[in-house]
């Protein structure tokens, strides 16, 4: 592979043509930007140079900066400060003019080092865009000073708040982009417009010292103001936000050098946060799943999967087929009745016609798509599809039937998969003689919109079926992980411990609203243990609860709460009541009242009251996250033990991605990290001697895993290499 660089030719009527060289986006590696001012000032220098223009190899600018710096710098952005000090301003104000010659994308320093250019041309179609917050930092190479004051301050805080790009036309309109092109007119047009500023036929703009597109100071005031307080409400756990705005702030107010020295503060306060490295750490875990050892790493290649055949057309069904026809795979949809199939192809052309009221499809695209969706009462066509997703009840009689039905109608070479979110997939598959060629493909519901895919293996699945089956997670554009088969996979098993913990504070006397406002508001989860029941249903949560029962009987709560609410049928949102009441227009209500007298039963039949007359071993919101948290964080030491997972840093993808944990706090594991081993150790194991009297310190008491990180001083995200990998 080359070595990241840049590269400078002259044309014949003196434009210096400097190409930025690091494949495939050209990141902006520290190699790049010394060699980019290299010859920028080297371009500077030469009587033969009347111009510059800067561009970017294989029909892209820059994506940014090289993020693997940041994964490696302990702080700072990784950058030679003289190059950082002096690049920006070189470009910007030094004796010949730059233009830059955008394609493709300027993303992040990409668009900074453009911004520092005094005039940028665009192929139709590029992407601009300052994306840093969604990495823990912000713009650091005058991207907070330059954006508002060549778009306005109003639309500079929306992109930079947002981390969304926009296209070049858009940016054209808005002043970022001088002129719009194809691709083939790109350099000539960069190249004149560059020779037009030299010769003073063009006006040369130095963006920083601008202020005709900046609002007026006290207009200024009042967007940033606004712009402070709707990022402290939606984004009440994040500083590097605010960081930002203070910069843009400190600019506007003291003039573009005041704000460059302001940026480089706040970079530096932002990239020493433990959101930063959350945020990267997510980044490049999400990158990493489709790497797995004894399967993407033995020379097999993955075959494609055309067409699919899904078994069942209820909610889950019709998401998975949704999903598939909208990534352009065929979908045959069986059903047992023409009843059950004509609902479930209605919710399939529900799913797409809700992407056209979005605007995010036109109606002929999709009436195309549709016509990819077929229906079917028999298995007659089965022998046509390369993959079967069976996705029927949680019956293990009724799929061990189906997948004797499919080893029969499918071809040998068929892949054969369980949407099962619990059952053993041994046991799903154990009468037929297809073994190797059967594996879980666990969705998340709704399964056309929630990102993750588990790819549920066993000791007997063929590594190519495993290989086809990531293949066609990424291709339907999920983020699929490989786990291991036992009981509820990766995300419900580490996650079962979450709402008993929270059972366990209620039935010694919390108000389950304080446990929920604590998860919610003070940690940051899309809902806290009992919303999150309501949603799912108190019907389900038993069922899995009795799976996880009978799997780790040593360390569940039976919480006596979920029985007396299915037998009154308080489900949840399905019936409008649980620990929570609903209207019609799905508005959730506490129900203190209503839910008073199962609370009384509950902690009558627990009897851990009576034990504990002191109440809960937690007082403070952090020692409610504690509780509910550390639990999860013991089991998903088990689960990386056992070798459940490829690697933590899977674990950590699946639980943001399926169960909403906060990115900026990096998923389970790393969080874990973060807050250190020694400390969930020890407050479990004070927990586990709380409890003993009651017989539940297998609730709390530490994993062998977690125990030698805690006194080793090892990261719990170092992983086990002697587990063995299902």
């Amino acid at each position: 592979m080359p070595n990241p660089t840049a590269s400078m030719q002259m044309t014949d009527a003196g434009v210096a043509i400097v190409t930025l060289e690091n494949p495939p986006v050209n990141a902006l590696h520290p190699a790049v930007l010394r060699s980019l001012f290299a010859h920028v000032r080297e371009a500077h220098a030469s009587s033969q140079v009347k111009a510059i223009v800067i561009n970017g190899s294989k029909q892209r600018f820059s994506a940014g900066f090289d993020i693997n710096q940041f994964a490696q710098a302990s702080g700072g952005n990784g950058l030679d400060d003289t190059v950082n000090d002096a690049l920006c301003e070189l470009v910007e104000s030094g004796p010949k003019p730059t233009v830059a010659a955008i394609e493709g994308m300027a993303l992040g320093g990409g668009l900074e080092v453009a911004m520092s250019c005094n005039a940028r041309v665009a192929v139709a179609g590029a992407k601009l865009g300052l994306p840093e917050l969604s990495l823990g930092i912000l713009p650091g190479f005058g991207g907070t000073q330059r954006l508002p004051r060549l778009v306005g301050l109003q639309k500079a805080c929306e992109m930079m708040l947002t981390s969304k790009p926009i296209p070049a036309e858009a940016g054209a309109k808005l002043g970022l982009v001088d002129a719009v092109v194809s691709s083939a007119q790109l350099l000539d047009t960069a190249c004149q417009l560059a020779l037009g500023i030299a010769s003073g036929v063009k006006p040369r703009n130095q963006s920083l010292y601008r202020t005709d597109k900046l609002e007026s100071l006290g207009e200024a005031m009042m967007i940033l103001d606004v712009a402070r307080g709707q990022t402290m409400k939606r984004a009440r756990h994040l500083q590097h936000p605010l960081f930002c705005l203070d910069a843009i702030r400190i600019g506007v107010e003291q003039g573009g050098i005041a704000g460059l020295k302001a940026e480089q503060e706040a970079f530096a306060k932002s990239a020493a946060l433990d959101t930063h490295k959350a945020l990267v750490h997510i980044f490049f875990a999400q990158r990493t799943t489709k790497r797995v050892k004894g399967i993407t790493d033995v020379g097999l290649k993955p075959r494609p999967i055309k067409k699919i055949a899904v078994l069942g057309g209820g909610l889950m069904g019709s998401g998975i087929a949704t999903a598939s026809i909208l990534a352009g795979v065929e979908v045959l949809v069986k059903e047992i009745n023409q009843k059950f199939l004509d609902s479930g192809m209605e919710r399939i052309k529900a799913n797409i016609m809700s992407q056209v009221k979005k605007g995010r499809m036109k109606q002929a695209a999709a009436e195309k798509v549709l016509k990819l969706a077929k229906g079917t009462l028999t298995y007659d066509d089965f022998g046509s599809v390369d993959m079967v997703i069976e996705a029927a009840i949680e019956d293990i009689k009724l799929k061990q039937q189906i997948f004797k039905d499919l080893e029969k109608a499918c071809r040998k070479d068929c892949i054969l998969s369980s949407n099962t979110s619990t059952i053993d997939i041994k046991l799903v598959g154990g009468q037929t003689q297809a073994l190797d060629r059967i594996v879980g493909a666990h969705f998340f519901s709704p399964a056309h919109i929630m990102p993750l895919l588990e790819i549920v293996r066993t000791d007997q699945s063929s590594p190519q079926v495993v290989l086809d089956t990531l293949e066609y997670g990424s291709r339907i554009k999920k983020t699929p992980v490989v786990v291991g088969n036992c009981t509820g996979f990766a995300v419900n098993r580490v996650f079962f411990p979450y709402t008993q913990s929270a059972c366990m504070l209620v039935d010694l006397g919390m108000d389950p609203y304080m446990v929920d406002k604590a998860i919610a508001g003070a940690f940051g989860m899309p809902m806290g243990p009992f919303r999150l029941s309501d949603l799912v249903g108190a019907d389900i949560g038993l069922h899995v609860g009795a799976n996880f029962h009978d799997s780790f009987p040593e360390r569940v709560y039976k919480a006596p709460i979920f029985p007396a609410l299915f037998d009154a049928k308080r489900l949840g949102e399905k019936t409008g009541s649980g620990f929570y009441k609903f209207d019609g227009k799905r508005k959730t209500l506490p129900d203190a009242q209503g839910l008073k007298p199962f609370l009384e039963a509950s902690r009558k039949a627990a009897g851990l009251m009576e034990h504990h007359k002191q109440g809960p071993p937690v007082k403070s919101a952090q020692d409610i996250i504690e509780f509910i948290f550390f639990p999860v964080v013991n089991e998903g030491c088990r689960v990386i033990a056992e070798g459940i997972v490829d690697k933590p840093a899977d674990l950590d993808v699946a639980t943001v991605l399926a169960m909403g944990f906060p990115p900026y706090r990096g998923g389970l594991i790393k969080w874990a990290d973060l807050t250190g081993a020694a400390h969930v150790a020890k407050r479990l194991s004070q927990w586990a001697e709380f409890f003993k009297a009651d017989g539940l310190s297998g609730v709390f008491e530490p994993c062998q895993y977690l125990k030698e990180a805690a006194s080793s001083g090892r990261q719990l995200s170092a992983g086990n290499s002697s587990a063995s990998k299902l």
